[in-house]
């Protein structure tokens, strides 16, 4: 990435927000109708392209009808911002379907996390469009307060720049400054040695996974080790990590991955644990391309938008 990543523009409240599903279907109509009506509350319309109904399987579509969805969605003139309904699995399989010169062209804001972590960097990599790691449709409603609130503050323009989340643990102290980059850890890993890898050095990364055992966790972050992406970050915030089970077994599994991740990461950046974002409740938006300052004495994390250039 040589460009100065760019924000789309800022929405408007009583401007749309378009929902498709990028890689699995809708599994809970309920909580997707929930996401729909928190975004028409706080004062959006809302635009779907393709389908929305559970079906069997693991795709909403096929490949190529999911991405004539995302297309219609960013070419709608009315669309000024777009949020995967869910995530799953699927990006990965349509990602070079997708025209990025029509992204670059009509900067917009794409929001999600999970498997959406593939087109957040698409649309960092391909399009220098800066992107959102944060709630899906689906999860929208279930999402705590605080992550609501800074979804909207994040795409209208109206964020704090300083953001101080309760229970963050500093595993190794200091100052870092880089790009925020990142996403889902399967994901990431899913990424290396294809066309979609993207350069780590000097960055601020952010991981965060669920259902996922220790060992394959383990595995997973010794491969991004051995790859040599963690060797020369300028910072490490690790997101949420949850078994699936109960809050005890959840407890033991961060603190194992903590203790592995500061056996294999470089010796010379910050790293912080349980930062708000993940498949919980807890899933704050962040600008990813957007230059950031951990400042572990303080135990905040300062967003740059001066970092960054405005579309015009």
């Amino acid at each position: 990435m040589s460009e100065q990543p760019v924000l789309p523009p800022w929405i408007r409240r009583g401007e749309t927000i378009g929902l498709f599903c990028p890689a699995g279907p809708v599994r809970d109509p309920q909580q997707l109708r929930a996401g729909i009506r928190r975004i028409q509350d706080m004062g959006f319309a809302v635009k779907i392209s393709g389908p929305v109904e559970p079906i069997e399987g693991y795709l909403a579509a096929g490949d190529a009808e999911r991405a004539a969805n995302f297309h219609r969605l960013w070419s709608d003139d009315e669309v000024r911002a777009i949020l995967a309904i869910r995530g799953g699995f699927g990006c990965l399989r349509m990602v070079e379907m997708l025209d990025w010169e029509l992204v670059r062209r009509h900067p917009k804001w794409l929001v999600g996390f999970s498997d959406v972590t593939v087109l957040l960097q698409g649309c960092l990599d391909r399009a220098n469009l800066v992107a959102v790691h944060g709630p899906v449709a689906a999860s929208l409603a279930r999402s705590d307060e605080a992550s609501q609130a800074a979804l909207f503050a994040l795409l209208t323009g109206c964020f704090d720049d300083r953001i101080k989340p309760q229970g963050v643990e500093v595993l190794r102290g200091g100052q870092g400054k880089g790009r925020l980059l990142g996403g889902n850890l399967t994901t990431l890993v899913h990424l290396l040695a294809t066309p979609w890898d993207a350069t780590w050095e000097g960055a601020i990364l952010l991981m965060e996974d669920t259902n996922e055992p220790l060992y394959r966790l383990d595995r997973m972050l010794t491969q991004l080790a051995l790859a040599g992406k963690l060797r020369h970050l300028a910072g490490l915030i690790l997101g949420e990590f949850d078994t699936g089970a109960d809050a005890l077994v959840n407890l033991r599994l961060q603190e194992a991955l903590w203790e592995r991740v500061l056996e294999l990461a470089g010796p010379s950046f910050p790293i912080w644990g349980g930062f708000p974002v993940g498949h919980g409740q807890r899933n704050l938006a962040l600008p990813l391309g957007m230059e950031v300052i951990m400042d572990s004495s303080a135990g905040i994390l300062r967003l740059l938008p001066a970092s960054v250039g405005v579309a015009r």
